[in-house]
């Protein structure tokens, strides 16, 4: 199930962040941009284990009139390879369209082969590098885009994307 995310999913969202990403976000961080930041909308997908609900994956971006700039998403790697990842893309492709985003930029990792092929799979581009990107390693980062949001969520443009 994808949802908007609320302030009690942070501790999950935060250790996904950490198990996935070099230089993570805070939970400090996460819950900010649920309180302060207007402009940013963050979802989760949840899973039943066990007869309970857990987060296995988040996405967000922020809105800035008609482009969607997506900030982050993760999947927690036990719930990797399973299409989750493309299910939360596809919904914050959507919702951002319905808020009135045309198009949809992200920076990824030049070593992130996995999402940088999720992304061209979803009709980004390439755009431009922005070099030494990450504070981590220095690694560059590749700038992708989405324009025309509002049509279907593949780059072929047939079919229905969820």
């Amino acid at each position: 199930m994808l949802r908007p995310m609320t302030v009690d999913d942070v501790p999950a969202v935060a250790a996904i962040d950490r198990q996935s990403f070099p230089l993570p976000w805070s939970a400090n961080s996460f819950r900010s941009e649920l309180t302060t930041n207007p402009a940013a909308y963050l979802l989760v997908a949840e899973q039943t284990v066990d007869g309970g609900r857990r987060i296995a994956g988040y996405a967000g971006y922020w809105l800035v009139v008609d482009e969607a700039h997506l900030s982050t998403l993760a999947v927690d790697p036990g719930s990797r390879r399973r299409g989750l990842g493309e299910r939360i893309l596809r919904e914050a492709m959507r919702q951002a369209a319905r808020q009135g985003a045309e198009m949809m930029t992200l920076e990824v990792r030049v070593s992130n082969d996995p999402a940088r092929r999720l992304y061209a799979k979803y009709g980004f581009r390439v755009v431009g590098r922005r070099p030494r990107y990450y504070q981590d390693n220095l690694e560059d980062a590749i700038l992708m885009t989405r324009e025309h949001l509002a049509e279907d969520g593949r780059a072929n443009g047939r079919g229905h994307a969820g």
